[in-house]
């Protein structure tokens, strides 16, 4: 088939780990021919590699290239997970859960969040999350797929995966290669812009070798190489509303059942997320320097491990924010070169899938149309700053006043944006959505309940019903417990699934 003359026949992929690969094999399974996909990256340059938990979005991302889920599992050492479970951030000694799914079923016009809290003022205790499916197995350790009968309360739960990420980068790796994906070793010396333009032509090694293309994609981390070094994007920082700029990391020997869930443990000056997979646990202190030295969060974090620890804890440094832009000229910055978002939510690698979903929509040709650009970097600030919102929630709503930290939070000045929807949920208990809004009502409903911002009113379409909702709440919770009871413990599924641990 003939190609217009104006078509990209080339990308080069400026940087490896879960960013490059990811974007390798999906630009590989889009582009099959025509096109030449490299990816330079090199050995000696390590990966971030923390982000080991993840949202639902990303079993699509699979299904499109078309990975079986146990071969995925096998291979990333992966297990499955629920949800989150959040400890002491709403207030100390108090834990909740942010489910996969949504709350039950639909019974009525009215939500069922509103009939919770009406049981609640007639003197109902059953927390909000024990009408949870994804819940209901999850403090059972217990896991199945979702049910496709719609009638069953098993339909009524999503869920993801925990997985190496770097063993998930090796993967893609192979699975991209095996797609003509070309990976040249070399470290990036000088990046080569036009003298008129400043459009990027090419990149040179330190070895003298040049790598030329039309379209680059930089995933080549924190530096930016391209997007910044380069092109001089720009950045938003955003620590004055997301204040936690350091982490240090380890992993340690499992400990228990393998749990469907990661769980994040708000401590004195960040959290500490925990993360099972078959063959470790990933652990984690994210904090703000300006309260906690990196040496004493390093050794706190060693103190709180469930198991033995597997190696020394790894210092990572971050500034939460965003590029003023995303695409510039002819790069396409994706990965922790295009922003990060602390991961509380679990958003980092979904972000990586959103960016390349955006690339592969508005595919451009040679002549790269400012439209098709502008609407690129429209979408991706508007994804970022709604979940900005979402993380920065959490933070917001806390009760605590035991350190400088949550003290700061609590006290904090939050967009408008944030406001308004805390706002209306605090007068009628109304979840408001936006554009580009990644995570939806229940997510919102499970951290504003989680963290005691209770409606001060109802839905006033509530007294018009004439629906009592506490029967069927309490059929609904029963449901669910009996049906979590007769489903395999997490452990046994994976194994059923493809084999023994190891």
């Amino acid at each position: 088939m003939d190609q217009s003359p104006h078509a990209i026949r080339s990308i080069l992929i400026v940087g490896g780990g879960t960013a490059g690969w990811m974007t390798a094999a999906a630009l590989a399974n889009t582009l099959r021919q025509g096109c030449t996909i490299t990816l330079v990256e090199s050995e000696e340059i390590g990966t971030v590699g923390v982000g080991e938990a993840t949202i639902p979005p990303i079993r699509a991302f699979n299904q499109t290239l078309g990975i079986d889920e146990r071969d995925f599992l096998r291979e990333t050492k992966g297990s499955f997970k629920l949800g989150i479970e959040f400890v002491n951030w709403g207030r100390q000694g108090h834990r909740y859960f942010h489910p996969f799914g949504p709350y039950g079923r639909a019974f009525d016009t009215v939500g069922l969040h509103h009939y919770w809290l009406r049981a609640r003022e007639q003197g109902e205790t059953a927390p909000l999350c024990d009408h949870s499916m994804a819940w209901a197995m999850a403090r059972q350790n217990r896991f199945a797929p979702p049910s496709p009968d719609p009638r069953s309360v098993l339909s009524t739960f999503d869920y993801a995966y925990h997985f190496d990420a770097g063993l998930y980068a090796r993967f893609l790796r192979s699975y991209a290669e095996a797609r003509g994906v070309l990976r040249v070793e070399g470290k990036v010396a000088a990046v080569r812009q036009h003298w008129e333009t400043g459009f990027v032509t090419g990149v040179t090694l330190e070895d003298g070798r040049d790598l030329d293309a039309d379209l680059f994609v930089d995933c080549s981390g924190f530096r930016g190489l391209l997007i910044e070094g380069a092109l001089k994007a720009g950045y938003q920082d955003w620590t004055h509303w997301l204040p936690c700029d350091r982490a240090a990391a380890m992993s340690c020997e499992n400990a228990g059942p393998l749990t469907p869930y990661t769980r994040s443990t708000a401590q004195e000056a960040g959290w500490q997320w925990r993360i099972p997979l078959q063959h470790r646990t990933g652990n984690g202190y994210v904090y703000c320097s300006q309260f906690l030295s990196d040496d004493d969060a390093a050794t706190r974090l060693s103190q709180r491990l469930d198991g033995k620890a597997l190696g020394d804890p790894r210092p990572l440094r971050f500034v939460t924010g965003r590029r003023n832009s995303f695409w510039t000229k002819n790069v396409v910055a994706i990965g922790l070169s295009s922003g990060f978002m602390e991961p509380l939510e679990s958003t980092s690698i979904h972000l990586i899938q959103a960016g390349i979903a955006k690339l592969i929509a508005l595919f451009p040709d040679r002549s790269f149309d400012p439209l098709v650009i502008e609407e690129y970097n429209r979408i991706a600030v508007n994804e970022f700053e709604r979940i900005r919102d979402f993380l920065i929630l959490h933070y917001k709503l806390t009760e605590r006043s035991d350190s400088e930290l949550w003290r700061y939070c609590a006290a904090m000045d939050i967009p408008d944006t944030l406001a308004t929807k805390i706002e209306h949920f605090r007068r009628n208990g109304r979840l408001i959505q936006r554009d580009a809004d990644l995570f939806g009502p229940p997510s919102w409903l499970a951290v504003h309940i989680g963290q005691f911002n209770t409606p001060r009113g109802n839905d006033p379409l509530i007294d018009y019903r004439g629906v009592d909702g506490r029967e069927w709440l309490g059929k609904l919770r029963a449901a669910m417990q009996a049906e979590a009871a007769r489903l395999p413990t997490h452990e046994d599924f994976i194994t059923q699934a493809i084999g023994s641990r190891g």
